[in-house]
């Protein structure tokens, strides 16, 4: 079974390269998803986080946007968040390969915003690819999101790799800022490719 890592900084078309790989059949590990389960009512994320960060979680559920609070510009503290879910994350990740390798899958794709920042060794996978849109596009799309500020999108841009130092790692890079449908091809034509060799 073949493993990609998909990856690519905020707003850069992240979401819309997953949605196609999907409707090729392509199974999509989501780690922002996970994340989002785990930090969940219930979730194995929220009684580590109450204990790390008091006043975080509310209602049994971590509250995101206390959370976020509590580790803007501090790196300890985001460094103490890390070492929580970065463990969690990889374990759900484990089950999904476990499973649709079960299953005799032979592509499957993680889509891991932080792949580089959170695995630099490229253990396990057996491409990058990387998608990228001009940083004018990228801001507007993501300025565009209820609830974003200049501010916010500096702060989460200073924890991301410059886009032109990803794509330099990537082995593939999938285009986002000429059209939907000129990305949509491109993930076709990986996939058409993959299914082939």
């Amino acid at each position: 079974m073949k493993v990609w890592g998909l990856t690519g900084g905020i707003g850069m078309g992240k979401s819309t390269a997953a949605r196609a790989f999907r409707r090729l059949g392509v199974p999509v590990f989501d780690a922002d998803a996970a994340v989002h389960r785990l930090q969940a009512r219930g979730g194995r994320a929220v009684r580590p986080i109450a204990a790390a960060f008091p006043g975080a979680v509310k209602e049994g559920a971590v509250d995101r946007e206390a959370l976020r609070r509590a580790v803007l510009g501090d790196p300890a503290a985001l460094a103490r968040l890390e070492a929580i879910m970065h463990p969690l994350v990889r374990r759900e990740q484990e089950r999904f390969l476990a499973r649709w390798r079960g299953r005799g899958a032979r592509l499957v794709v993680l889509d891991i915003p932080l792949l580089f920042e959170t695995r630099p060794d490229r253990r396990g996978l057996d491409a990058i690819l990387v998608v990228s849109a001009p940083a004018p596009v990228q801001r507007a799309r993501v300025l565009a999101r209820p609830g974003m500020t200049p501010q916010r999108l500096a702060a989460i841009l200073a924890r991301q790799m410059p886009d032109a130092a990803k794509r330099r790692r990537a082995d593939h890079v999938i285009r986002t800022g000429l059209s939907r449908h000129h990305a949509q091809a491109a993930v076709r034509r990986l996939v058409r490719r993959a299914r082939d060799a």
